[in-house]
């Protein structure tokens, strides 16, 4: 299937959940392939399915003209389209698997595709090392704003969710102050606590629960009690998605049976307010944050690095080094090994600086 000389014409999809930046990354990839290097662009639809069902058409110029602010995908994206276990309906919420791997790979000939673009988050970004080892040319380009993928510093999307959290923290803190409440805000994060964390910091969270550092409900109410000994009437907890206590389970929303990772997480924030009501008698009041932390305008920030992976991935593609994933090392844009950017998650370390930084100014981790 590998072709030599200089690659003709690419394919680029996103996978996974959305997030602010993916449309720069389409934009970058487009116009870089054009103006740079006279390739065709062919987007896929809906992430992997589009792959699977041959559902693609051709990207010019003009495609891609306005989207660099512009929040979501212009291709459209999937998490439930894992080719090398298709979810198929066969009766009211039961479904069958089958692997359509190789219907990938004859999408990818019929419509003479010299390399793969795959922009996507730790899900996307294995089944594209899975197609590599079918034989299909690709390289990564790594987005998520849980920040949790491997060999880069950081993600696009992960600023402009930062930035979601902290506004939605200023805003309750006005709430939480005229009502004396307790406010607990809960982000997404599933086994990671990056957004926790650096929101919880940026917006001045009084209490942040992470995956990375297990807490208990009676330190947390501790933590609360000492703030309104020292006369502070209200306190902001800050809570991961994915944040358990000692001993304790994750909290499950719900279960998707049609996803590969059948677990849906939410709802920690309500009962951690019901928790903390009991134990303190301080009203408390839940905030999800859920999917506005995904949505909108992407930050200049994640604008310009996206912008960045998105050439770079096309000089990969133009250089034939396939199998990497772009990232982010200091002020560089490199490549790294896919196989090493998702052999496993990045997470906070519970010793790390911006632990202990928080710790330094009295925020509590339930621990």
């Amino acid at each position: 299937m590998a072709k030599k000389g200089m690659p003709r014409r690419i394919g680029v999809l996103t996978g996974g959940g959305d997030c602010p930046g993916l449309n720069a990354v389409i934009r970058a990839v487009t116009k870089t392939a054009i103006v740079q290097y006279g390739m065709e662009v062919i987007g896929i639809r809906d992430g992997y399915q589009g792959l699977v069902e041959a559902n693609g058409e051709p990207l010019a110029s003009d495609a891609v003209s306005n989207i660099l602010t512009v929040g979501g995908t212009i291709l459209g994206t999937s998490n439930r389209a894992n080719p090398f276990r298709y979810a198929q309906e066969v009766a009211d919420g039961e479904f069958v698997f089958k692997d359509r791997s190789q219907d990938c790979v004859e999408n990818y000939s019929n419509w003479e595709l010299d390399g793969l673009v795959c922009i996507g988050g730790d899900g996307t970004l294995s089944i594209a090392k899975q197609l590599m080892e079918k034989g299909l040319n690709v390289c990564g380009v790594p987005k998520t704003i849980d920040n949790d993928l491997s060999c880069t510093d950081v993600t696009f999307g992960f600023d402009t969710a930062v930035q979601v959290v902290s506004d939605a923290i200023d805003r309750l803190h006005t709430t939480a102050q005229s009502h004396h409440r307790v406010m607990i805000v809960e982000t997404m994060g599933r086994y990671a606590g990056w957004l926790a964390l650096k929101g919880g910091l940026s917006g001045g969270g009084d209490i942040i629960l992470i995956p990375e550092i297990s807490y208990t409900t009676e330190n947390v109410c501790d933590a609360v009690r000492k703030r309104g000994a020292r006369g502070k009437r209200c306190s902001i907890v800050v809570v991961a998605e994915g944040a358990k206590p000692k001993g304790g389970k994750l909290t499950v929303a719900k279960m998707d049976k049609a996803k590969h990772d059948q677990v849906r997480l939410g709802g920690i924030a309500v009962k951690l307010a019901d928790e903390i009501e009991e134990s303190t008698n301080l009203e408390c009041r839940a905030a999800v944050l859920g999917h506005l932390q995904r949505g909108g305008t992407p930050t200049a920030f994640d604008r310009v690095l996206a912008t960045q992976f998105g050439a770079v991935a096309l000089d990969l593609v133009a250089k034939r080094q396939f199998g990497k994933m772009v990232a982010l090392k200091g002020n560089k844009v490199v490549a790294a090994p896919l196989q090493s950017a998702v052999a496993r998650l990045k997470l906070v370390d519970p010793d790390g600086p911006l632990v202990l930084t928080a710790r330094k100014i009295g925020t509590s981790f339930g621990d």
